[in-house]
């Protein structure tokens, strides 16, 4: 008997040689088998795909407004929900005025209304300028402006219609200073009293201070400010001339005219402060 090669084991198989016949009905039940897996599947990856679609749908049906399919509106970032809008600012339409000038109360006479005396012209019981101090002496006013000049002085202010002339006295280390100050209807009327000017003011005496400047060279000096001139004579108490080359009388003489301007203005500021404060008073009512 011979052996066939390459029997139904394979090479280097062993066993009797029979002929290979297939199962079919194993075959059937696998194919069977196989199919229900497949549809298995095939069903489950759509319930899969159904959920996705499902989830997809309901995205939108919660994302949309009243089933509608524009967006819902965010709230402005300008006013949030539940919170009132900030208040604009409003202005109020009226001017306020420019607060009052004191130059103009010093100028106009009918702003200058406020009295004019020694006691407000020259409040201070001294002069005090750049840290020197001139004990006040003695104070007059007259409505005879010329009464109180000498040389031509008195005719220049009489021009001009001076309608008024205060002068006060102070004194320092043997020297005195006397300050006037004299008022006029109109600015113009004062700078041609200062430009006109002729020597000279009468030094006025008093308290502790004796006759001065009289029959002897003295200090003197005429400038303007608004509607007021004024002006200053100063010199020795002892008698003694002032010369050219004389520093104390000099000084003197500047501080007073300093001292003169700063009360005018002064006079000035007074009237403007009390214009300002009735004016915020009728804002406030």
């Amino acid at each position: 008997m011979s052996f066939g090669q390459g029997g139904p084991y394979g090479p280097g198989g062993s066993g009797p040689s029979a002929p290979s016949t297939p199962d079919w009905n194993a075959l059937a039940e696998q194919s069977e088998a196989s199919g229900k897996r497949k549809r298995l599947l095939m069903i489950g990856g759509g319930v899969l795909a159904t959920l996705a679609v499902a989830g997809i749908v309901a995205t939108a049906v919660i994302s949309s407004n009243g089933g509608s399919n524009k967006p819902s509106a965010l709230p402005s970032p300008e006013k949030l929900p539940g919170e009132k809008a900030e208040p604009k600012p409003t202005f109020s339409d009226v001017n306020v005025p420019p607060p009052p000038d004191p130059v103009d109360y010093i100028t106009d006479a009918k702003k200058d209304t406020a009295p004019l005396t020694t006691a407000s012209l020259f409040p201070e019981k001294q002069l005090t300028a750049g840290g020197r101090a001139y004990p006040k002496a003695t104070t007059s006013a007259t409505g005879s402006c010329a009464s109180v000049a000498q040389g031509g002085l008195g005719a220049v202010l009489n021009k001009h219609g001076c309608e008024k002339l205060l002068r006060a006295t102070f004194s320092r280390d043997g020297i005195a200073v006397t300050v006037g100050i004299a008022r006029f209807d109109t600015k113009a009327a004062a700078t041609a009293v200062k430009n006109e000017y002729k020597p000279n003011l009468a030094a006025l005496a008093g308290g502790k201070v004796a006759p001065f400047c009289q029959a002897t060279a003295c200090r003197t000096s005429a400038n303007a400010a608004g509607r007021y001139a004024y002006f200053t004579i100063a010199g020795y108490l002892n008698g003694k001339a002032v010369t050219t080359s004389e520093t104390q009388a000099l000084q003197a003489s500047r501080d007073g005219a300093a001292y003169a301007w700063n009360r005018i203005m002064q006079h000035g500021r007074d009237q403007a402060d009390a214009v300002a404060k009735k004016q915020q008073q009728q804002q406030k009512n």
